[in-house]
């Protein structure tokens, strides 16, 4: 009874001096102790999101991918896992586990090491939350202690699904569902029982228990979770024979994107950064952009090819790098991957090794394609580029452009030829120049697709945004606006002839010439900008007024601080981003309303709640509200509090003034007059004519010495801009000569804004609007058509091939028969300073 008593007594002893220890642990490290009630509100850092308007993934930010899942969406078989490997007293602990704890001691004890875990779910959720992994005895109790508070305040299945979403499982994925879609593909909801296993093994060693690193130890560590949930009966033998013997198959896969538009999704980070400073990284946050995903492709492809058709008739610059030269040891397959395994793609771009020529033909080892055959046809058009203004001869044979160890260029191209299309490979280059394209809806300002370049992982400077370009001749629709609203019209006769304006302060005569230089004589006005015709800009100008010119521009949302005080601004002399002009072309498609572009339509959080939704300036022509009528008026508003109520756009132009300004730009694409009785003429956006649309419009632009080559235009509800130049300001797009093999497919001569930039246009354009149905022609009120005479721009009774009918405001339409000879021309010649066409 003596033992007995004194056993009792030191007993009661430790279990006291264990409880005071317990006690004096928490007390000492409770300072330290998060407030897990935080968890309540937890907020899981998930990757910020970009989509177009139509839902298309086009880019996601952050370190850390993570795709939250509710508790009701976690499998059960993923649970049972859990719980069957890591926790299996889960839904009966406390917190911690005694059991398991002691077992764990006796393990240590009797083998000397740390052979076996003792840390349940609830422990792992709190060092994943509030503690590192570092392996100390103060960082286990502090462990503990949290993991007890976990389970006071929060119920199993929140415990659970915390667990799940927040638990790292390798190669950057958080939670399991992230790692659902990383190594399989897949979402969480549609892995198989193998696959589910696989993923609930990997907690214990993530880095290097994943199916990526090591096929071998993932496979043992899901048949270990296999048994162990067999052992449990949450699954039968047939489940785990099945599961045990499918194949794992795994490969890492990225954000699944679904849409290239990385320079949108520039903006879009741009934006979310300075609106929520550097969490909206792990916001979870998704950005919809106002990209029309349709739109967006058509943009790309359009840009891209016509800026390589425009490199690739100027000339083959030759081999990006030799790896081997002839008498040295050729490179074998697996090198030649290593090679090109470190040299990047650029869109339609991949690197390739010349590994034979024949005499039409020759043999390429494309990167991830394998061995490829480039035929003649793709070999043909690489003529030697001499300079931007002169190319080699055509080659003759494939022996003419390459050689065996060459690194070069490949790209797909598809041939439609006989009305079948195949693919086929073509020898290509990174372009020297560069492009952008934008495209807006003109009533209300949003961008529906952008182009800043030819590649963004080549070059990320954003073209469309950033670029400030002379604008050439793609001004002049703002300048004969000016004019409209000054009294001129379509009929009004402009002198189509040279200025030679002496410039006493230069010392120089100003000869701004015509593009080509021949001269007609007194014109009327629509001709005038259809054809562009410089003089006639000038003389246009001169009779509005430089400095009345200058403010008018602004009312575009130009800033006449890029407006030089220059009649070369006729010609095209300031300077304006693309983004710019396809603001300021929607006023005229519009019929007169000042929209701010915008691509951020909305800001959803993490479980779709609304954060932002844009309130862009929206186009009212019927029971709008009074006192906004004008820009003065729109630039007096609050706009920061305006965004939860309608922005209407300001009237800047009257409906008259953008009706005749479109019918300019529709002559610079349908010309005018009667081909069969010879009045016919066209515009220098003739080539648009093969869309056979009559509800569309533009307008060329070239600068001097065709260092920027425009196409502005406009459809139902689209502006659209194409621009094409190097980056380098000083060098010119330059010239080309025929390709004999190229049959007359290429196109040749000067570059210029209808030959460079307008095919792009072009092929976006027969995408865009695809489907839409062919406008009627809207004529405004106050608007009248009288019978004019073709050559004097007056009144005429005639009804042959000197007639035609055209449009005025009522009370400017001509007061004089062409019998009197009378007209209204303008001859006036002034000072200016430098040429641009």
């Amino acid at each position: 009874m003596k033992f007995i008593k004194r056993l009792f007594i030191f007993t009661l002893v430790c279990m006291i001096l264990g409880v005071g220890t317990i006690f004096g642990f928490y007390f000492y490290v409770k300072p330290e102790l998060p407030d897990v009630a935080t968890l309540k509100d937890v907020e899981l850092q998930t990757p910020m999101q970009v989509f177009s308007r139509d839902g298309k993934l086009i880019s996601q930010f952050g370190e850390k991918r993570r795709i939250p899942v509710t508790y009701d969406e976690i499998p059960q078989h993923l649970i049972e896992a859990l719980i069957a490997t890591e926790d299996s007293r889960f839904y009966d602990h406390p917190g911690i586990d005694p059991i398991g704890i002691t077992r764990a001691a006796v393990v240590v004890a009797l083998s000397g090491s740390a052979k076996q875990g003792a840390s349940t779910i609830t422990q792992q959720l709190a060092r994943n939350f509030f503690l590192s992994n570092e392996k100390k005895i103060m960082r286990k109790i502090k462990e503990i202690f949290i993991a007890i508070h976990i389970e006071q305040l929060l119920t199993k299945q929140e415990i659970m699904e915390l667990y799940v979403n927040k638990i790292f499982l390798g190669y950057r994925s958080y939670g399991f569902g992230a790692a659902a879609r990383v190594y399989f593909g897949k979402d969480l909801q549609d892995l198989t029982l193998s696959q589910l296993a696989t993923l609930a093994g990997m907690p214990k060693a993530p880095s290097t228990m994943n199916p990526i690193y090591s096929l071998e130890r993932a496979t043992n560590r899901r048949n270990i979770v296999l048994a162990r949930m067999l052992d449990e009966k949450y699954i039968t033998q047939e489940e785990y024979d099945q599961a045990r013997s499918e194949a794992l198959i795994s490969r890492y896969h990225g954000a699944e994107i679904e849409l290239n538009a990385p320079y949108v999704a520039e903006l879009a980070r741009a934006w979310m950064v300075a609106r929520y400073g550097e969490d909206a990284y792990t916001s979870g946050m998704n950005i919809y952009t106002t990209v029309d995903s349709k739109l967006q492709a058509a943009a790309n492809e359009s840009a891209v090819n016509n800026l390589l058709a425009y490199d690739e008739r100027h000339g083959y610059r030759g081999p990006e790098t030799v790896l081997w030269k002839d008498g040295q040891a050729a490179f074998d397959q697996e090198k030649i991957e290593a090679t090109l395994a470190k040299v990047p793609t650029y869109g339609p771009l991949t690197p390739a090794v010349v590994t034979k020529v024949d005499s039409k033909s020759a043999t390429v080892w494309v990167k991830n394609q394998g061995e490829q055959t480039i035929e003649w046809d793709g070999i043909k058009w690489a003529r030697k580029f001499l300079t931007d203004e002169r190319q080699g001869s055509a080659p003759n044979r494939a022996s003419d452009v390459m050689t065996t160890g060459e690194q070069i260029w490949v790209r797909q191209v598809t041939d439609a030829a006989e009305g079948k299309e195949s693919t086929q490979w073509q020898l290509s280059q990174v372009p020297n120049a560069n492009t952008a394209f934008v495209a807006m809806n003109p009533e209300n300002g949003a961008v529906l697709s952008l182009v800043g370049g030819f590649n963004f992982v080549h070059n990320k400077f954003n073209r469309a945004t950033q670029s400030v370009r002379q604008v050439g001749s793609s001004i002049k629709p703002f300048i004969y606006s000016a004019a409209i609203d000054k009294g001129l019209t379509l009929a009004t006769l402009i002198n189509d002839a040279p200025i030679n304006q002496w410039d006493q302060s230069q010392g120089t005569a100003w000869r701004p010439k015509n593009s080509p230089p021949t001269y007609v004589g007194p014109t009327r006005l629509r001709i005038g900008l259809a054809q562009s015709k410089n003089v006639m800009a000038v003389r246009v100008l001169r009779e509005v007024g430089l400095d009345e010119t200058r403010e008018y521009l602004t009312r575009f949302g130009f800033n006449i601080d890029q407006i030089p005080r220059s009649e070369t601004i006729a010609l095209g002399a300031g300077s304006l981003t693309p983004m710019k002009m396809a603001q300021g072309y929607s006023v005229f498609a519009n019929g007169g309303y000042y929209v701010e572009p915008y691509y951020i339509e909305k800001v959803e959080g993490p479980f779709g709640d609304l954060e932002f939704e844009a309130t862009p300036q929206v186009v009212c022509r019927k029971n709008c509200p009074k006192g906004v009528t004008s820009l003065d008026d729109f630039q007096e508003q609050d706009v920061d509090s305006s965004e939860d109520m309608p922005r209407y756009a300001p009237k800047v132009l009257s409906e008259q003034t953008a009706f005749m300004v479109r019918e300019m730009m529709y002559s610079n694409i349908w010309g005018g007059g009667n081909w069969r009785e010879g009045t016919g003429w066209n515009g220098t956006g003739w080539r648009a004519q093969a869309l056979e649309r009559r509800d569309i419009g533009g307008k060329t632009g070239t600068t001097n010495d065709s260092k920027d080559a425009w196409y502005t235009g406009y459809g139902p509800d689209v502006v659209a801009i194409s621009w094409v130049g190097f980056d380098d300001h000083n060098r010119a797009l330059g010239r080309t000569t025929p390709n004999r093999n190229l049959d007359g497919k290429q196109v040749s001569g000067a570059e210029a804004g209808a030959k460079t930039a307008q095919p792009a246009w072009v092929d976006f354009m027969r995408i865009a609007l695809d489907g839409v149905p062919e406008q009627e022609k809207q004529i405004p009120n106050n608007v009248i058509r009288v019978r004019i005479d073709r050559d004097t721009g007056l009144l005429t009774n005639k009804n042959d091939e000197t007639a035609m009918f055209e449009y005025f405001v009522e009370g400017t339409e001509p007061k004089e028969y062409a019998s009197s000879q009378s007209t209204d021309s303008i001859y006036t010649s002034e000072d200016g300073t430098e040429e641009l066409f």
